[in-house]
């Protein structure tokens, strides 16, 4: 013992407290003793079913939901072919002529146009979609369940584990919604024609400028005897332009909370499942009993259609066009304000904190600050997840940067939501100098596919497959797609360059039974009109709980919202 501890005494160890420790240590050995093989495999085993039972749920759930968004959105599209696309074409008419959309339909400036709203109202896919697409699966479950004669709770809804003797019945129906196709936007059967669309366009433009409109006493140049087939051709080709650029978007990049609850936070043990009973239970048997269906009655292995006026008929809504006017939970989204403003204004807020972020970002990036750029990119794109221009301009400034994989990376998110041309040709630069030139490749004729007149990605890909390299000419299966018809004219000698491209080759627009006019020709600008909002303020310093009614302030901000109803049409200038 060191000599500044000798004057301390040593206390003998009481024998019968050694005794009484090493009787108690016996007994909590015995106590964490290891289960017998056979009752320890039993468990695991018992848990393995558990969990294959959750994650069959949780994605049979998710495809629904993604079946959902594409469906809904589906009869969003039709609607606005309806509603907005005439006025739409009316503006154009305006501005070109009668035959002017018939000729530039599919122009990259109204595509442009087109891609930026759907790429807003897409957005709204999670709050729109979800508490629907929940409901309606859980309904289809309980159905299952019934017709199996498993019981259900009034009060605590569908018990997960009561499904786990017929989980290869829903292991089936599980690999027949994978086997489908791709959830995308096409038109429901179930819609009609543009009819009343193309009545209302031709109405107005008699009005305007028909041989009887009290608007001008002469009616200007190019509205001759064809005009109502030259406006009627026009409209069919604009909606088919519409319903191309909806289907760049992917269904899978949107709805990205319950997405995650279904995917990273569903919870193996049964515990989500048996919630998601408790919550939708009472709203099943009150819509059963409103609209008259009796209680357990079996219903087919779909559940779709409750809370949606119209479903299947002509006369089905648009969502998309209900107010989003309820009260949205306390968030810090609202900065502050969070639980007395509705859902709508949540979004709208979300916004413009992102808007905001992407401004000083773009500010940045001409500057050169490029780190600084990407700071506030990756901001504007945590605020707002499903608008994948934040992830392209993130892109660009990686590759400013030489940060070839984040490059690449911020590409394939963004791409996961909207094929862009942008997306597809910014990746290919950052897989080109990470010495993936195949994929590389495949990009620049993925970009081309979309427009084959680029001349940026051309030149890319030129400079990738040069014409003494010809062992690099076998083309990728996708690049022999079909291409999406296009109006504008394709750089240089085009057929020669996509024989050696191996590219193909650009569709010839169909022949229109009216002549091409000067004014067809035309250019035109499509812009939307910046939009005020008033902006809550948080003073400094305080919580959302020490607010006082004199502290909720706002200041009124202007941005970019593209919609389908402010917007301006006029002739391109230079």
């Amino acid at each position: 013992m060191p000599a500044k501890y000798s004057h301390v005494k040593k206390r003998t160890t009481n024998p019968k407290k050694k005794a009484a420790a090493t009787i108690q240590s016996g007994k909590d050995s015995n106590r964490h003793k290891k289960l017998p093989n056979h009752l320890d495999k039993t468990i695991t085993n018992a848990m393995s079913a558990v969990s294959q039972l959750e994650r069959a749920i949780a994605k049979i759930f998710l495809i629904r939901f993604e079946q959902d968004i594409a469906r809904l959105f589906s009869t969003h599209i039709f609607c606005v072919a309806l509603i907005h696309l005439p006025t739409f074409m009316m503006r154009c008419i305006t501005v070109g002529g009668p035959s002017w959309v018939a000729y530039n339909a599919d122009c990259e400036e109204i595509k442009d146009f087109f891609r930026s709203v759907v790429s807003m109202d897409l957005r709204q896919a999670g709050e729109r979609v979800s508490t629907k697409s929940v409901l309606w699966s859980y309904t289809a479950l309980r159905e299952f369940a019934l017709s199996n004669n498993v019981p259900v709770c009034r009060k605590r809804g569908l018990h997960s584990l009561r499904l786990l003797p017929h989980y290869d019945s829903l292991k089936v129906h599980m690999d027949s919604l994978e086997a489908m196709p791709h959830a995308a936007f096409t038109k429901p059967p179930h819609l009609g024609a543009l009819t009343e669309g193309l009545e209302a366009l031709e109405e107005a433009c008699e009005l305007k400028y028909g041989e009887k409109s009290p608007l001008r006493s002469t009616p200007p140049p190019g509205w001759d005897h064809q005009w109502r087939i030259k406006v009627r051709m026009g409209y069919e080709r604009l909606s088919q332009t519409l319903w191309r650029v909806a289907r760049e978007f992917d269904v899978s990049g949107y709805g990205c909370v319950l997405r995650e609850k279904l995917t990273t936070k569903w919870c193996d043990c049964g515990c989500s499942t048996d919630h998601l009973g408790e919550v939708c239970e009472k709203t099943v048997r009150e819509d059963e009993e409103g609209s008259g269906v009796r209680s357990g009655k079996q219903r087919e292995w779909d559940g779709r259609g409750s809370g949606v006026l119209g479903w299947e008929t002509e006369e089905e809504e648009d969502i998309w066009d209900i107010d989003l006017d309820f009260g949205g939970s306390d968030s810090e989204e609202g900065d502050g304000f969070g639980s007395e403003m509705t859902i709508a204004q949540m979004m709208e807020i979300r916004f413009i904190k992102a808007e905001r972020e992407k401004e000083f970002g773009n500010a940045a990036f001409r500057r050169g600050e490029y780190q600084r750029a990407v700071k506030h990119y990756k901001a504007a794109h945590s605020i707002e997840p499903e608008l994948p221009h934040y992830q392209l301009n993130l892109a660009a400034a990686h590759l400013k940067l030489s940060d070839w994989l984040e490059a690449e990376e911020a590409c394939t998110k963004a791409l996961g939501q909207h094929r862009s041309i942008k997306g597809y040709y910014r990746r290919s630069k950052a897989r080109r100098m990470l010495g993936k030139l195949d994929d590389a490749v495949q990009d620049l004729r993925a970009a081309l596919k979309i427009q084959p007149s680029n001349n940026e990605a051309l030149d890319e890909l030129l400079s990738i497959l040069p014409p003494d390299d010809p062992s690099r000419l076998a083309p990728s299966s996708s690049s022999l797609a079909t291409s999406s018809s296009s109006t504008s004219p394709a750089p240089r000698n085009a057929g020669s360059l996509y024989d050696h491209l191996h590219l193909p080759k650009l569709k010839q627009p169909k022949q229109l039974p009216f002549a091409r006019s000067s004014h067809d020709d035309r250019k035109i600008k499509v812009s939307s009109i910046p939009v005020s909002y008033e902006v809550p303020l948080m003073p400094a310093g305080k919580t959302s709980t020490e607010l006082k009614p004199n502290d909720h302030r706002s200041r009124t901000e202007s941005f970019i919202f593209p919609s389908w109803e402010k917007y301006t049409v006029r002739l391109a200038t230079g």
